[in-house]
């Protein structure tokens, strides 16, 4: 390895998206570090940071709540100081060591306007220079006064994320979230399908990009359209049910965020990585869905109610 190669440090490196990274990059053959030290700990993260003498940090620590955002809503000092103070904290002593620091944080900090009946967009998905207009959770209040001021520091580049996918049934992804719903809405949203977008977030850092981008693939998509892909694909059998925004907010506590991102800032990027011959892509979300269902298919692993994971024609086997 010659002195000036990347020494890559990933935050949050045992936390499900943290983990995928952190194995993504020593698949590549790079030099990669995890920590879970706690952000907010600034003594923490000076050591971490002096001892492993990162040329690039990947934050993926944060709170968003377990089993989701509601958890925020009476937890607020806990959410803060990860969220907030230690987002802070972590960017700032980065800075100071010329540290690049690639943050993965939220596109849940919109929301758009649709039909009556949601089923339809009616406003136009949302760029990076947009200015943010939803506050109905406690969670994405916090995220977007943060990426204000991330946006100050040279050096920091910050990926908006929105539903994350991952191509198993890991019960932090989007899908098995919703296949283990009793009911459904059935709204179109903008997703990140960390399949294609994991390699994009490596690339995006060696190449050192700074500022705001929309981290998800093009398109926006329904409930229904991700479920029924996954009946068509993965289980015949897999029924569902639908009900109402309203009919949701009486069973949660904080508001969420629905909103669709455009992301042709991202995918110019990529484009400029494909003509220096690197192997990314970001496909349009359907596309995205059908091939990772393809690959859950393959695997012979389905989702049941409750969730456990299951191998047909076999015994239930624990979710991956």
């Amino acid at each position: 390895m010659s002195p000036s190669a990347p020494i890559f440090l990933v935050w949050g490196a045992e936390g499900w998206i943290g983990s995928q990274l952190l194995s993504l990059l020593h698949q590549q053959g790079k030099t990669a570090h995890g920590t879970t030290a706690r952000m907010h700990e600034q003594s923490e993260v000076r050591a971490v940071l002096d001892k492993i003498q990162p040329t690039h940090v990947i934050n993926c620590a944060g709170k968003t709540g377990r089993p989701n955002v509601d958890w925020c809503e009476t937890h607020k000092l806990e959410t803060m100081e990860s969220n907030g103070l230690g987002m802070l904290v972590l960017v700032s002593e980065c800075e100071k060591r010329g540290v690049h620091c690639c943050v993965l944080a939220t596109g849940c900090i919109y929301t758009s306007t649709y039909t009556p009946d949601n089923r339809t967009l009616l406003s136009a998905p949302f760029k990076e220079t947009d200015a943010p207009n939803f506050t109905g959770s406690f969670y994405s209040a916090t995220k977007a006064p943060i990426e204000t001021f991330l946006k100050n520091y040279p050096s920091c580049l910050t990926l908006r994320l929105r539903m994350p996918v991952s191509a198993d049934l890991h019960p932090r992804s989007f899908v098995t979230k919703i296949l283990n719903y009793n009911r459904v809405v059935d709204i179109p949203n903008s997703h990140s399908l960390l399949p294609n977008l994991l390699p994009v977030v490596i690339a995006m850092a060696e190449h050192r990009e700074t500022g705001v981008f929309n981290f998800t693939n093009p398109g926006a998509i329904s409930h229904n359209e991700v479920l029924s892909l996954y009946k068509d694909i993965v289980d015949p059998s897999y029924e569902w049910k639908n009900f109402t925004l309203e009919d949701q907010a009486g069973v949660i506590v904080a508001e969420r965020s629905n909103c669709a991102l455009d992301s042709t800032k991202l995918l110019e990027t990529v484009k400029g990585y494909q003509a220096e011959g690197l192997e990314v892509e970001v496909p349009e979300i359907r596309e995205a869905y059908r091939r990772c269902f393809e690959v859950i298919r393959d695997s012979g692993v389905v989702q049941q109610k409750g969730g456990a994971g299951s191998v047909l024609g076999s015994q239930a086997l624990p979710v991956a």
